[in-house]
């Protein structure tokens, strides 16, 4: 199976407190889209393409390998992932697509997710456990009800998909009102089931400045 790996890497630096995109932005000494490309690789996924912010297009090329695909992305996740998806090969037969701003997610949740779409699977994401109590509050802040714990997962990166699968999700989506926030919710509108294989702490979501000083704690440990 021939896979082809999608970062998303347009998104800004504002919550994380940069003046940069937040894929440049630093960890251990390398920017963090450097670390999700060194991750799909790691996993087995062969070409990288990834989606950046048109007044960033230098700066990305820059520091990514020579090898690695960079395009123009979007305003919008969907919009870059689209974008992404049309510059991929189209030999390719399985797309993983991962979101830079998961830098330490370990190689073999990338082993898992292609393992899944070899044996079968049209789409399938990295899950965890919800470990906290949940609830639903109104508008008030108020609480209304408990959530049970058991069935719910929190999705993580890399999504992997049969290419024609998401291709024609993507197809399907078009002009579609709302804004998807993954790409296993443009498969699932299109009626597509999503299977799941475990995931990891590690691939935690860098999002404000308290996650970047954790991550360069675990950079600081043997992976």
């Amino acid at each position: 199976m021939h896979a082809v790996g999608i970062v998303a890497a347009a998104g800004s630096g504002l919550r994380l407190g940069a003046e940069l995109p937040k894929a440049l932005v630093p960890l251990g000494g390398r920017p963090l889209v450097c670390w999700a490309v060194e991750s799909l690789r790691a996993g087995g996924v062969e070409q990288v393409v990834v989606a950046v912010p048109a007044s960033q297009l230098a700066a990305f090329t820059a520091v990514l390998p020579d090898d690695v695909h960079v395009v123009v992305g979007g305003d919008t996740r969907t919009a870059s992932v689209r974008a992404a998806l049309a510059a991929a090969r189209e030999h390719a037969d399985a797309v993983l697509v991962h979101d830079a701003a998961r830098p330490l997610t370990p190689s073999d949740v990338v082993a898992r997710v292609l393992a899944a779409l070899a044996g079968g699977a049209r789409a399938v994401v990295p899950v965890l456990p919800v470990v906290d109590t949940t609830v639903v509050v109104d508008a008030d802040g108020v609480v209304t009800a408990d959530v049970p714990r058991a069935p719910l997962r929190r999705v993580q990166t890399p999504q992997g998909f049969d290419r024609a699968t998401l291709v024609a999700a993507y197809a399907h989506a078009q002009g579609a009102a709302a804004e998807f926030t993954d790409d296993a919710s443009v498969v699932r509108a299109a009626g597509i089931t999503v299977e799941t294989v475990p995931g990891d702490e590690r691939a935690a979501k860098i999002t404000v400045a308290h996650d970047l000083r954790m991550a360069e704690l675990q950079t600081e440990r043997p992976r």
